[in-house]
């Protein structure tokens, strides 16, 4: 029995004039004075492919395919209905109206013979009691329901459904594999980052130019084909059913199109199970300040700021707005009420963004990027009237975030500058990945917390003394990043050739590991500072 079946029962029972459907939508009947939903919740491409292709049967399904439209008439042990499917801008819909006179047998819409699993459904006896599924709406907890029901959900892949994006193969080889990013170019195979290292699959053939492109536009919302087509380089995201969100880049070099798909958890990960220091932790319990998440580009910052952003939902009670290009981590309302504006969707910049938030009564302010010197400099201003503001920035030390703030600024304005940062910078986060022996990749993290002599260095242009006081007032929370590698290598969660590597200090590090008498393999004790 196809599952689709059941409905049918329902449509015939209730003397319905139509049974309709469509992705991300549930089921309904239209009656003569309205309609009324019968499954309530989105049905994802996959699972109406699935359903839709039991009672269609295959050559009407390809039929689908190639003309997005099919009309047919199914038999069902209910009665015989006339179907008609279309599949347009990405959404699958079908409608099915009862046929007033019976047909004489299962039949496609040219009179030949369903096939596949309608037509098995189609040639069994009448449903008896024990095989007609409950015609009553479809609501309530999988408990409440049957398997065959359950199984509705979940019996085809993502990539199986009609119309469906065929970057999707792409997409669920990644998550299977636990990939960071995909990378495609064009004449070459696929190519995956999986805990921080290339991973050609020569297995998959090379794609050519005009391939990729027309791969990739399936999944292009039309701002971002037109964005393209002006700038040969475009930032969107994408969403794989419910198990995750892709942030994705497409651009244009020597070989033609090319992009990257970096993966973002549908789970935001908390900060005991990313590592994230205890000082860094308080940082999200302050009322007002500037607190920068820094690192190069594929540090996990993103996944930092999550973590910290999910933290004040669940422990606060404030208004929280971010601001990011394109939105990745999906936040929901816990303690918190939150917004999350993307720059070109709903905002012009992050500047605009960042302007009009002053006018939406938030607590705390994420900024995704801070780009240019208008959007630091009200960054900066919005954490001096009494918000707590979150930023990032593609530095490597804590000493060198502070210097790019400053030296964003014209030469005349840096003395002020220098002054409103010393006062609202609480702290700066900077973080990288690396390798870890049991496979997957670990943050190590540089924490400056911004005390008293700290302001006093920032203040007065002393920024690379920081470094110093940091060593020597670990107490208040400070790390530098040798030390976070250091204590990596020793609860031997990553070897010495990983955290040398990692290390920006290479000179001091070595010191530290021939102090602990540790050795780094493939590095000569003359060549420590070999980079």
């Amino acid at each position: 029995m196809a599952q689709l079946d059941r409905f049918f029962q329902v449509l015939m029972e209730r003397e319905a004039l139509e049974l309709r459907m469509q992705t991300h939508g549930g089921m309904a009947l239209r009656f003569a004075d309205g309609e009324r939903s019968i499954y309530s919740k989105p049905l994802e491409p996959a699972t109406l492919s699935a359903l839709l292709r039991e009672v269609m049967g295959d050559d009407h399904f390809l039929e689908l395919r190639s003309t997005k439209q099919s009309r047919f008439r199914y038999r069902s042990p209910h009665g015989t209905v006339q179907g008609e499917v279309t599949f347009n801008d990405g959404l699958l819909q079908a409608s099915f109206q009862p046929e007033k006179q019976p047909a004489p047998g299962p039949t496609g819409a040219d009179g030949g013979a369903a096939t596949g699993l309608a037509a098995a459904a189609s040639a069994g006896a009448p449903a008896a009691a024990g095989d007609a599924a409950d015609p009553e709406p479809l609501e309530g907890p999988p408990a409440q329901r049957s398997a065959a029901e359950q199984q509705v959900e979940t019996r085809v892949p993502e990539s199986a459904a009609v119309g469906a994006p065929r970057i999707q193969d792409l997409m669920r080889r990644m998550i299977d594999q636990r990939a960071s990013d995909l990378h495609l170019t064009s004449g070459l195979a696929p190519a995956l980052r999986v805990d921080g290292q290339i991973e050609i699959l020569s297995q998959l053939p090379a794609l050519p130019a005009e391939q990729l492109e027309a791969l990739l536009m399936e999944i292009t919302p039309e701002r971002n084909r037109e964005e393209f087509q002006r700038r040969h380089d475009t930032d969107f995201a994408y969403v794989f059913g419910a198990e995750a969100r892709f942030r994705i880049n497409l651009f244009c070099d020597r070989f033609g199109i090319g992009a990257v798909m970096r993966l973002i958890p549908s789970r935001i990960l908390t900060c005991e199970q990313l590592g994230v220091p205890a000082a860094v932790r308080q940082l999200t319990a302050l009322s007002k300040g500037f607190v920068v998440v820094a690192g190069p580009t594929g540090c996990g910052k993103s996944t930092t700021l999550a973590a910290l952003i999910d933290l004040i939902n669940e422990t606060r009670h404030d208004h929280i707005i971010t601001i990011e290009d394109p939105v990745e981590f999906v936040h929901q309302h816990k303690s918190c009420l939150i917004h999350q504006r993307e720059v070109y969707a709903h905002t012009d910049s992050f500047r605009d963004a960042l302007r009009a938030a002053l006018r939406e009564d938030p607590d705390i302010v994420l900024v995704g990027e801070m780009r240019d010197l208008e959007t630091i400099s009200i960054a900066i201003e919005t954490a001096e009237t009494g918000h707590l503001v979150f930023g990032t920035l593609h530095t490597n030390t804590a000493a060198s975030t502070v210097d790019r703030i400053i030296d964003q600024f014209p030469a005349d304005r840096q003395a002020q500058i220098r002054t409103m940062l010393s006062e609202s910078l609480r702290g700066v986060v900077c973080q990288t990945l690396l390798r870890s022996k049991g496979g997957g990749r670990v943050a190590a993290f540089e924490v400056l917390i911004c005390n008293r002599a700290v302001r006093n260095l920032i203040r007065e242009g002393k920024t690379f003394q920081i470094p110093s006081v940091m060593q020597t007032q670990k107490s208040t929370g400070n790390q530098l990043l040798n030390d976070a590698l250091l204590e990596l290598i020793k609860s031997d969660v990553v070897t010495p050739e990983a955290a040398y590597r990692t290390s920006v200090d290479k000179e001091s590090f070595a010191g530290q590991l021939r102090r602990a008498n540790i050795k780094v393999e493939g590095v000569r004790e003359q060549d420590w500072q070999f980079d």
